[in-house]
C-alpha cells in the first residue's frame, strides 16, 4: 500500500502513483513518446499496469488460453465487464482460427465458450453472421500483418472495458483539467465570455464582460415601449409601442443601433413581435387588433391575417420558418397555425378552450408550450399529441424558452420567476426573486453565454439579472423612469442587452469598462 505521506498536494489529495501515471498517460497521447519512457523510467511507473502488460503479451503471443485464464482471474470486475472483455478476445480467437483454416476449433469456441458468455444472444448471432459471410467471400485468409492490426484494435478495446486502475480513461488529466477548469466557470456568476480560460491563475470574472452600463438610448417611439426582441442572427433588433408602430432597428458592428424600418400600418397599439428564425420575416400583433407579417430587408407588410375582432395575445414560429403559431386571450379564437402565404392549417379552439396568454415553440419544432387560464402551463408535443400540465398557484403574465429550448421561465404576478424544464425532470421550480411586479405584463429572457443568465424587467423602473444558478439578483440596472415591460438578450453579442420601458425608451446595456 502506497504511503499517505507521499501524497501531493495541500490537502495531501492526490496519490504520488497515480498522479505520475496519468500525466506518463498524458505524455504519450500529446505525442511526446520519448519524455514518457524517461518519465517512466526515472520514476518506476508504468502507464499501462502489471495486469494489462500481461494481457498485451498473451495477445501478441496469441496466447489465447493464456489470456482468458488471466482475464477470469482479475479482481474487481463485474460480470458484465468480464464477460465484455472474454467476448473481445474469444472474437479475436475466432477469426485467428478462422484464418488460419482451423474450422473446427473455431466452431467449438463459437459453440462452447461464446455462446456462454452473458453477452446477449443477439450480439454472438450478429458475431457468428458476420464471421460466417466473411469466410463465404472468401475473405477468410487476411495478411499477417492484418491480423496485427486486429490484436493492436483488440488492445484499444480492451483498454475501454477494463476499468482502472487495470487501464486508464482515456485523455484522464486532460478531462480533471478540464473538470477544474469548468468547475470554476460553474461557480464564477459574472462568467460571460468565450475567451479561454488560462492554467496559470484560478478563474474568476470581474464583471467587465457583463451588460451593467447604458450605452444608448434609443428614443424614436412616441409613447410607452411594451416589448423588444433581438433576432436570432443578433444583426437586428424589433420593438413595439403603443403609439401603434414597431421599429426594426440594425445593430452595427461597433455594437451602436440605427433605425432600418418603422412598421406603421396597425391602428391599435403593438404588443408583440416574433421574428421568424431565419430572420427575414418579423410577425406583430396588434392589442385587439390583426396580426401582420412583415418583409425584413424591405419593411413592406406581406399579410395580414384575422380582423379586427381577433385577439391576439402572442405567437411563434416553427422552426422551417413557415408556419407559425398564435394564440388568443378570446377563449373562442383559441390557437391558429398558419403558413406565411395566409392559409390556415390548423386551429385548437372551442368552448372547452380556455384563454392563451402566451406560447413558445421549442427550436426543434416538437413542443408548443402554452400558458392556459392565468395559471396553468401546457407542454403539449405537436406530432404525438401527449400533454403535460404544471400549474402554478399565482397567474402567470409570460413565457420565455432558453436558446437550446430545455428550459423556459414564467412571470407570476407574486413578484417571482420560475424556471421548469422542457422534459419534465424538474419536481419544482427553479425560483427567482427581488423584482417587483404585482398588476402589469413582465416579461423576462434567457441570455449571456449558454444562456446562463437570467434577465427581467419590473415595475420599480429597473432591470433584475440572476445568474441562473441563484434565487437572488447579481445584478440590478438603474436608468428607466417608469416600469420596464420587457428585457431582450443579443444571442450572437453575450455582453449586449436591450430594455423597454414605459417612459417611451429603449436603453441599450453594455460593459462598463471603465469602472471595472
Amino acid at each position: 500500500m502506497e504511503d499517505p505521506l507521499d501524497n501531493l498536494g495541500p490537502k495531501k489529495l492526490i496519490k504520488k502513483h497515480e498522479f505520475v501515471r496519468v500525466i506518463i498517460q498524458c505524455l504519450y497521447s500529446l505525442g511526446y513518446r520519448k519524455s514518457a519512457v524517461c518519465l517512466e523510467s526515472e520514476s518506476g511507473i508504468g502507464y499501462k499496469s502489471d495486469e494489462f502488460e500481461t494481457l498485451e503479451s498473451h495477445i501478441r503471443d496469441a496466447n489465447w488460453d493464456a489470456c482468458i485464464d488471466r482475464l477470469n482471474r482479475l479482481n474487481g470486475l463485474t460480470n458484465e465487464t468480464r464477460a465484455s472483455a472474454l467476448f473481445l478476445v474469444l472474437k479475436q480467437c475466432l477469426l485467428e482460427y478462422l484464418n488460419s483454416g482451423d474450422d473446427s476449433s473455431a466452431l467449438e469456441i463459437l459453440r462452447k465458450k461464446i455462446s456462454g458468455l452473458e453477452a446477449g444472444k443477439d450480439k454472438v448471432h450478429r458475431l457468428a453472421f458476420g464471421l460466417l459471410s466473411f469466410k463465404e467471400l472468401g475473405l477468410d485468409k487476411v495478411d499477417p500483418d492484418v491480423i496485427n492490426n486486429f490484436r493492436k484494435k483488440l488492445l484499444i478495446e480492451l483498454e475501454k472495458v477494463l476499468p482502472p486502475p487495470i487501464t486508464l480513461p482515456d485523455r484522464r488529466l486532460e478531462y480533471m483539467v478540464e473538470m477544474a477548469v469548468w468547475s470554476q466557470i460553474d461557480n464564477c456568476v459574472f462568467h460571460n465570455s468565450v475567451d479561454a480560460i488560462s492554467l496559470y491563475e484560478d478563474h474568476r470574472c470581474d464583471g467587465s464582460q457583463f451588460p451593467t452600463k447604458t450605452i444608448q438610448v434609443l428614443t424614436n417611439h412616441r409613447n410607452e415601449v411594451w416589448y423588444v426582441q433581438f433576432s436570432n442572427n443578433g444583426s437586428y433588433l424589433a420593438s413595439s409601442s403603443s403609439d401603434c408602430t414597431a421599429i426594426i432597428w440594425k445593430v452595427l458592428d461597433d455594437g451602436k443601433l440605427i433605425q432600418r424600418h418603422v412598421l406603421e400600418s396597425h391602428r391599435k397599439p403593438v404588443s408583440f413581435v416574433a421574428w421568424s428564425p431565419d430572420d427575414t420575416m418579423l410577425l406583430t400583433c396588434g392589442n385587439i387588433e390583426v396580426l401582420k407579417l412583415w418583409d425584413v430587408e424591405t419593411g413592406t407588410c406581406k399579410h395580414t391575417y384575422g380582423d379586427d375582432g381577433f385577439i391576439v395575445s402572442s405567437c411563434a414560429w416553427f422552426p422551417d420558418s413557415k408556419r407559425f403559431v398564435c394564440g388568443s386571450s378570446d377563449p373562442e379564437k383559441g390557437i391558429y397555425m398558419w403558413d406565411s402565404d395566409g392559409t390556415e392549417i390548423k386551429s385548437w379552439k372551442g368552448t372547452r378552450m380556455p384563454k392563451v396568454l402566451d406560447l413558445a415553440i421549442t427550436p426543434d419544432g416538437e413542443k408548443l408550450i402554452t400558458i392556459f387560464s392565468d395559471k396553468d402551463i401546457r407542454i403539449l408535443n405537436v406530432g404525438t399529441g401527449v400533454e403535460r400540465v404544471i400549474s402554478e398557484e399565482h397567474p402567470i403574465t409570460s413565457l420565455s424558452l432558453s436558446g437550446d429550448g430545455k428550459f423556459f421561465i414564467v412571470n407570476l404576478n407574486s413578484q417571482e420567476i420560475h424556471m421548469w424544464d422542457v422534459a419534465g425532470e424538474l419536481l419544482s421550480p427553479m425560483k427567482y426573486k427581488g423584482h417587483r411586479q404585482h398588476k402589469y405584463v413582465i416579461r423576462s429572457c434567457f441570455g449571456g453565454l449558454d444562456s446562463t443568465f437570467i434577465a427581467s424587467g419590473s415595475e420599480d423602473s429597473k432591470v433584475y439579472i440572476w445568474n441562473r444558478r441563484g434565487s437572488k439578483p447579481i445584478e440590478i440596472l438603474c436608468g428607466h423612469s417608469m416600469t420596464v415591460n420587457c428585457v431582450s438578450w443579443n444571442p450572437k453579442r453575450p455582453q449586449m442587452l436591450a430594455s423597454a420601458s414605459d417612459d417611451q425608451t429603449i436603453r441599450i446595456w453594455g460593459p462598463d469598462v471603465q469602472s471595472r
